[in-house]
């Protein structure tokens, strides 16, 4: 609205405020009506879920343009100590979206190029001069995904506690075949960002950690997100369980397993630096900040999120079960997720699962985390999904926006 530029045309303006006072009035509470609602609504998809899929504690915020629609927290963190709304869970591959924020800043910057291969920073990475920062971003650079590595698994398992450091992860990727060549397939790898932290960090010459709080997590805000190698996080903490070493340790289906896993080290899945926990209130401020483009050019925001890759990649046996189609249900950006009009990332590790989603031409953003009660790794429906919170975010951004409602993977 422009300003007026006379002081009649600015009585006018006071007296239609003052004449359609009560129809604003009206509105305000038609508006408030709709939010308690929308609240309400929300609080049942959470209790259902809770129930059918067996979640020890959920965590959501979501807001409507910049309006706090719901924040809650539902069940336990500990048996006796309930959720509440400000504790600290790890925020696992949300950090990638922080990290393409970060080298789409370098490429406005004029310090590289998306097209630029990695040997000028990296050039013992096997392939160096055939990958591109843009392959790393989008995963079609080709890199056996570590995390799939039966050897890596078993010696984490072993000792969940261990930091992994770079050098340590890239022996695992050099040790296994390529999947496919640079640029011909994709498929997600946690090579490829653990790379690509490793080669941001060279560009600019310092560490990841010191970029993304300075140049990132600072700028937008995130005061509740930190990095830790240790995976020490700060109080209140949102415990969380698994039973997912009960093939490790050959325990028979018959015998109950479950145990905490709310100190394992969750430095394997992203680059060094960029092992951060966070809170639900940063998780929705980076649903907005990363879906509006914040910090970005416009140029920079479509590169790292238009749906480039629809219609690309393919089921391989060489690279099962992490590479498949890009589809409207889900297609990667650089760093991020988009499942039709929705940009996100849904990360699922340590016993724990979260989503953070924003949908730009409604300005909703909704931000979820869960954890598992024992029940739902003795239940043997084979249906109960892998991240229930990716469901959260599927069913609560229908419920919010019907005619664009966040595509379920089929």
């Amino acid at each position: 609205m422009s300003l007026q530029r006379s002081i009649l045309c600015l009585a006018c303006a006071l007296g239609l405020l003052t004449a359609f006072a009560p129809a604003s009035g009206a509105a305000t509470r038609a508006a408030s009506a709709t939010k308690s609602e929308h609240a309400d609504e929300i609080r049942q998809i959470v209790r259902d879920a809770m129930e059918q899929q067996h979640l020890k504690a959920v965590i959501v915020s979501v807001t409507v343009d910049g309006e706090n629609v719901l924040t809650e927290a539902f069940g336990e963190s500990l048996p006796g100590v309930p959720a509440t709304t400000d504790m600290n869970f790890r925020n696992g591959a949300v950090a990638f979206a922080y990290i393409g924020n970060l080298l789409m800043q370098f490429v406005d910057e004029g310090k590289a190029d998306l097209d630029d291969t990695i040997d000028q920073w990296l050039p013992n990475v096997p392939d160096a001069d055939q990958v591109t920062l843009r392959m790393l971003a989008n995963q079609t650079a080709g890199y056996p995904d570590f995390e799939q590595d039966p050897a890596w698994i078993a010696a984490y398992y072993a000792n969940p506690f261990h930091s992994w450091t770079f050098e340590e992860r890239l022996k695992y990727v050099e040790d296994q075949p390529r999947p496919f060549a640079p640029g011909e397939n994709w498929s997600y790898s946690h090579s490829n960002f653990m790379i690509l932290g490793e080669a941001l960090s060279e560009i600019a010459n310092q560490p990841l950690d010191t970029l993304l709080q300075k140049k990132v997590l600072g700028p937008l805000g995130l005061q509740h997100t930190v990095e830790t190698e240790t995976s020490e996080i700060p109080a209140p903490v949102l415990h969380t369980f698994s039973a997912e070493r009960r093939d490790y340790f050959d325990v028979p289906s018959t015998t109950p397993f479950y145990e905490d896993e709310t100190s394992w080290n969750t430095q394997w899945g992203t680059p060094m630096g960029a092992n951060q926990t966070t809170t639900i209130d940063d998780m929705v401020k980076t649903a907005v900040a990363i879906g509006n483009g914040k910090l970005l050019s416009k140029a920079s925001f479509k590169a790292m999120t238009a749906p480039s890759l629809l219609g690309f990649g393919s089921r391989d046996p060489a690279c099962a079960p992490e590479c498949f189609p890009q589809t409207d249900a889900y297609n990667f950006g650089l760093g991020v997720v988009r499942t039709g009009k929705w940009i996100k990332q849904n990360p699922a590790l340590t016993g724990s699962a979260s989503v953070e989603g924003y949908l730009r031409s409604k300005k909703i953003a909704i931000a979820v985390v869960n954890t598992f009660d024992q029940a739902y790794f003795e239940d043997p429906d084979p249906s109960l999904p892998s991240n229930p919170s990716n469901v959260l975010f599927q069913k609560i951004g229908a419920a919010l926006a019907p005619d664009d409602a966040p595509i379920p993977l089929s």
